[in-house]
């Protein structure tokens, strides 16, 4: 237990001197484990990590969804999701900002990236919604705040990676994420409302809307099949979901093919890309698992698990500090990250708890609901000043907006996420109803 805290302190004291996490985690956890059985035996539990991590087949998901998501940045297709969101929402006060969000929801729905969500639709909806005269903070608010959704909606890869830590079903995974994602884009909306009927400055009243193109068109109906294709696919046991994934990257190449933007030079951004994003990746999950290796058997979780027990804590008190945790790590760190280091420490403790509701009775029902709260604490962190990282990749996107009106912008939405955050703890069924009646 000493070992853990103490790995734990020099685990962010290298983060704050700017040491890549995934090289932070590797160098703590190796020198953790070798504190605690000498360097003889961690030499190789690190070199088999690393080995078994670069060679796991689950993990090949990861790559083809990230490229996926990739190809459909270069198609255009948000263009048409914003379209046909302005075209549903356009006609109320505050309906480009409205449009922005359920747009934002829909690309991250095959992007699954927060932030490649934020950049993407900056370049799509800013532009519009300066024109018809909406405030910066709102409209940059809306962008950064909609840009969350990318890690909850299905698919995602911080699911994933939850899924594979945990032993979880990831088509139940991604099926739990629909509900809180669609309460998220209703909260959002209803965030613009009050916000724009409080001060009518933030946006213009409406002045009709314009229809779109047949390629936007296509570019709706392009999304919307290749989310259904997924999910049914997977959830109807037609595939598996490293398998979705594959089809998934086909099937947005031939999209990107269909809609003309696919051409030599987008191609190959588009795989360098995913190229850097995936190495990114694999290069934490390794820090992590080398990390968890030396955390675990320091006894962290059985430790943690036990003190808890043996105070006698309401178990939803020991939920809120778990929470508040999360939304203090996302202020040094990103959401992957956040995940891969708390997850085999937490998860273990909340199997031990008894939340009396008889929806969690089943450990894979907790596991799949508390999935879902974890994803919406790290999409409040992703908002959340000083550090809120869709509010810096914005800021670096727009250069002529403040950080400070950027964050005075997601206020409104970050308030709502705490709603839909109470609303999910409180109610279960948010996220386990769509599993049972599927």
């Amino acid at each position: 237990m000493f070992e853990s805290l103490v790995g734990f302190a020099a685990l962010l004291t290298l983060i704050f001197l700017r040491v890549p996490i995934a090289f932070a985690m590797i160098l703590v956890g190796s020198v953790g484990f070798a504190w605690i059985r000498g360097w003889s035996a961690t030499w190789p539990v690190v070199s088999t990590v690393g080995f078994e991590t670069s060679l796991s087949y689950s993990l090949s998901i990861v790559p083809l969804f990230i490229l996926m998501g990739n190809l459909l940045t270069i198609s255009g297709v948000s263009q048409g999701l914003y379209a046909a969101a302005n075209r549903l929402l356009g006609g109320a006060r505050g309906g480009l900002a409205m449009a922005s969000v359920v747009a934002c929801g829909g690309f991250s729905a095959v992007c699954g990236s927060s932030l490649a969500t934020a950049a993407t639709m900056s370049k799509v909806a800013m532009p519009s919604m300066r024109k018809y005269g909406y405030a910066d903070s709102l409209a940059s608010g809306s962008i950064a705040a909609g840009g969350t959704l990318g890690i909850l909606i299905p698919p995602s890869v911080v699911m994933i990676i939850y899924g594979l830590l945990t032993e979880s079903d990831i088509g139940k995974l991604f099926i739990a994420g629909v509900l809180p994602g669609i309460l998220g884009l209703l909260l959002y909306i209803g965030a613009i409302y009050v916000a724009t009927l409080i001060n009518p400055s933030l946006a213009p009243k409406a002045e009709g809307v314009e229809p779109f193109t047949r390629k936007e068109k296509l570019g709706v109906f392009a999304v919307l099949g290749l989310f259904a294709v997924i999910m049914v696919g997977i959830y109807g046991g037609f595939f598996t979901p490293t398998e979705a994934a594959g089809i998934g990257a086909a099937t947005a190449f031939l999209i990107a093919l269909a809609m003309g933007g696919m051409k030599l030079e987008s191609l190959y951004q588009a795989m360098l890309e995913s190229a850097r994003t995936t190495a990114m990746i694999f290069m934490i999950i390794i820090g992590a698992e080398v990390f968890s290796n030396f955390v675990n058997f320091a006894g962290l979780p059985d430790t943690l698990a036990e003190w808890v027990l043996n105070l006698d804590v309401n178990a939803y008190m020991v939920l809120l500090g778990i929470v508040l945790i999360y939304i203090v790590l996302g202020c040094v760190l990103e959401s992957l990250s956040m995940i891969l280091l708390t997850v085999p420490v937490f998860y273990p403790l909340i199997l031990e708890l008894d939340f009396g509701v008889d929806a969690l009775n089943d450990p894979e029902a907790v596991l799949i609901w508390f999935a879902v709260i974890v994803v919406v604490v790290t999409e409040i962190s992703l908002i959340s000043p000083p550090v809120g990282l869709n509010v810096f990749v914005l800021r670096n996107v727009l250069q002529d907006v403040k950080l400070s009106t950027i964050f005075k912008g997601v206020f409104p939405f970050w308030v709502s996420d705490l709603v839909r955050l109470a609303l999910l703890i409180a109610f279960p069924w948010f996220s386990l109803w769509l599993i049972g009646a599927m």
